[in-house]
C-alpha cells in the first residue's frame, strides 16, 4: 500500500528530527538543503544573517528546480550556486506554496 502525502511528511520530519535533535520548521529545513547545494556538508564556519537568508533562497531554488521552475546556471568564486527562473508559475497563496515546497523536498530528500 502506498504511504499518503502526510505519512511521508511526518517521515521526513521524524528523519531530520532524529538527525539533528530537534524538530526542524520549513526554514530549517530550507537552510539544510541551502547548506547541502553551497557546500555539501555541514561547515564549521559561522553564517551573517544575511548568508542564512541566501542559503535559504538557495534551498527554495534547489528544491524548486526539480519542478522545473529554475535551473542552476553557475556557481560563483564564492562556490555559491545561482539559479534563474526557467519556467512554471509558482502559486500566490500561502498555503498551496508551502504545498509546493513540501512536495517537493519530500523528492530532495528522497521520500
Amino acid at each position: 500500500m502506498e504511504k499518503t502525502f502526510n505519512e511521508r511528511w511526518d517521515e521526513l520530519i521524524g528523519f531530520l528530527e532524529e538527525r539533528f535533535g530537534k524538530m526542524p520548521n520549513m526554514e530549517s529545513i530550507l537552510f539544510l538543503v541551502g547548506l547541502n547545494e553551497y557546500t555539501g556538508r555541514i561547515p564549521k564556519i559561522k553564517f551573517s544573517k544575511e548568508q542564512k537568508q541566501e542559503l535559504m533562497h538557495v534551498g527554495v531554488c534547489a528544491v524548486l528546480a526539480h519542478a522545473g521552475h529554475y535551473e542552476m546556471t553557475f556557481r560563483d568564486e564564492e562556490g555559491w550556486p545561482h539559479y534563474h527562473k526557467v519556467g512554471g508559475d509558482q502559486p500566490e497563496d500561502l498555503l498551496s506554496q508551502e504545498q509546493l515546497l513540501k512536495e517537493n523536498l519530500l523528492l530532495y530528500f528522497g521520500f
